[in-house]
């Protein structure tokens, strides 16, 4: 089976208006199915105009929980908290209305991942929909070549739904879902956009070490169904 399926567009707004379109309907089909939906997002510039147009869909987001894919060890208020960025750009309007658990707590990240790992836990499962980006560096999450963790993060046998993480290309210290927290999401996408990312993402598909390039270990999971991979120039 490809590991991946691609979704070309001509526009930034138009990609964002098919994957939101897409996150939506997805949501709304585990809502019909189960009574409730779980999401799981990313942060970074890229899906600023894709969380902007989900925003605004009238589904039921009282019956959706929302968290991240990965956050940076640092307050709320930070302009580099992706929380906060969520908060900006996605909890408002009609998606305010979600249940939104951040990664962040008070306190040492060594002290705080275990309640937050169980926060995790709670949360309905597999996601619905989650949806990630990509470095130039080829990380995606915080799964960053040369990261302190990231064998452990990136083990298919793992339990854990979260770990820590410190890398050279990461700044902050940070929290980020697990390899196998994120590919048994039912619809799992990657979003990129730029000629740069492409080139990124086709050497990723090339052989080569996970340790080089970490998406290459999303890339290469065993899965029901492919990647969706939305791009845009």
């Amino acid at each position: 089976m490809r590991s991946t399926t691609m979704h070309e567009y001509e526009s930034r707004a138009a990609l964002a208006e098919a994957l939101a379109t897409g996150v939506a309907a997805v949501l709304a089909g585990g809502i019909a199915t189960r009574g409730m939906a779980s999401l799981a997002l990313s942060g970074g510039s890229t899906p600023k105009l894709f969380l902007e147009t989900l925003s605004r869909i009238e589904i039921d987001w009282a019956s959706v929980s929302v968290t991240l894919v990965d956050e940076r060890w640092v307050p709320e208020e930070s302009p580099r908290s992706n929380a906060g960025f969520l908060r900006r750009h996605f909890l408002k309007g009609p998606a305010a209305a979600a249940a939104f658990q951040p990664l962040h707590a008070p306190g040492p990240i060594e002290t705080a991942v275990p309640e937050l790992a169980e926060r995790v836990r709670l949360l309905p499962h597999p996601f619905d929909a989650l949806i990630l980006g990509m470095g130039t560096d080829g990380h995606t999450a915080s799964f960053f070549p040369g990261g302190t963790t990231l064998g452990a993060l990136l083990d298919p046998a793992g339990t854990a739904p979260l770990g820590a993480i410190e890398a050279p290309g990461a700044g902050e210290p940070r929290v980020t879902l697990t390899l196998p927290a994120i590919v048994d999401a039912r619809f799992l996408a990657l979003h990129i956009e730029g000629e740069e990312k492409r080139a990124v993402l086709k050497a990723a598909l090339e052989p080569g070490p996970i340790d080089e390039m970490p998406v290459r270990a999303v890339l290469r999971a065993a899965r029901p169904d492919p990647i969706a991979v939305f791009w845009a120039p």
